[in-house]
């Protein structure tokens, strides 16, 4: 009996319709353009209407990646959403992107490690395939993060964007996803949160997200190398095997440091947190899409993915187009 591995069949992604840029940004808080580009690389984000909810968002790009992969409601066998501002308590935002879709008895549940999610995602996926669990998979990364702003603290709300990123993964005789790679540690959990919960009706704490920069950045210059490195050696491979770098778009610094320590090109590098600022788990999908759609990945091409959250959460994945 041949092996059976998940490979990548399409993508899609969605950017809310309103775009804002920093200088629009700059009128209701105390920040500018050269403020926020010098420290992040970020010139734009999109935020979400009042009346789009996370679901929405990924409907779009499902649709999206279902017809990039020629497959329909009918195909898919589950359905993973990764976010950290679902639609309500519950149900999952899968159920509800399910429901949407008109997919019909699916597996369906989210998954919640922030930033980190879709790998998360990914990982869980390919393993539902592997083990003939599932044939044919929705993963999708959505996140409406200009709901959980501070709008008061200039060294966060100017990092987050909205947007939804998914992919099919269909079981394949030909390797696709090569490996992943998972790791987290809960002892930095106060370093990135949005500590608020639900309790009698009322909100206790506060659900706005704060961040200790520093901390965030020294931890996710390493952890991108190392997980970059686990994830190399374990196909034996070198960086210059490496097709695109993409990793979790949060701040253009962090993203070029860590391809520095791995002597990875620019030229390698995908860059979109210029126009998409942070989406969280919707950024590497988005950056996976912009790049399938920009003609930049092509068939036999290795593209190598690592991302950090919340948690912290991170991880890594190698996949052959």
């Amino acid at each position: 009996m041949s092996e059976v591995f998940a490979r990548i069949a399409g993508t899609g992604s969605y950017l809310p319709a309103r775009c804002v840029t920093n200088d629009e940004l700059s009128k209701t808080v105390d920040t500018s353009d050269e403020w926020i580009f010098s420290r992040t690389g970020i010139r734009e984000r999109h935020y979400a209407a009042d009346n789009e909810s996370a679901s929405d968002l990924a409907l779009i790009a499902c649709q999206r990646a279902m017809k990039a992969a020629r497959v329909d409601a009918n195909d898919i066998d589950l359905i993973i959403v990764a976010t950290s501002t679902p639609d309500m308590v519950f149900p999952s935002t899968a159920c509800i992107l399910q429901d949407k879709l008109g997919v019909k008895e699916a597996i369906a549940f989210d998954v919640q490690a922030v930033c980190a999610g879709f790998v998360y995602g990914l990982a869980t996926a390919e393993k539902f395939i592997r083990t003939g669990a599932a044939k044919c998979t929705l993963v999708v990364g959505t996140e409406v993060f200009s709901r959980i702003m501070n709008w008061q603290d200039r060294t966060t709300c100017v990092l987050f964007g909205d947007g939804a990123g998914a992919v099919v993964l269909k079981a394949s005789t030909e390797p696709g996803i090569l490996s992943t790679h998972l790791h987290a540690d809960g002892s930095y959990r106060q370093a990135l949160c949005a500590p608020g919960t639900v309790e009698n009706g009322k909100i206790r704490g506060s659900p706005m997200l704060t961040m200790e920069g520093g901390a965030v950045y020294k931890f996710a210059v390493k952890a991108f190398e190392d997980v970059a490195w686990e994830a190399l050696h374990a196909n034996g491979l070198q960086p210059d095997a490496i097709d695109w770098f993409i990793c979790h778009q949060a701040n253009q610094r962090i993203i070029m440091h860590a391809a520095k320590r791995l002597a990875m090109p620019d030229d390698k590098v995908v860059i979109t947190v210029d126009r998409h600022g942070n989406t969280s788990a919707a950024s590497i999908p988005l950056a996976l899409d912009v790049s399938v759609r920009e003609g930049k990945i092509k068939p036999g091409q290795i593209v190598l993915m690592a991302a950090l959250g919340g948690g912290f959460a991170w991880g890594a994945a190698i996949a052959k187009w």
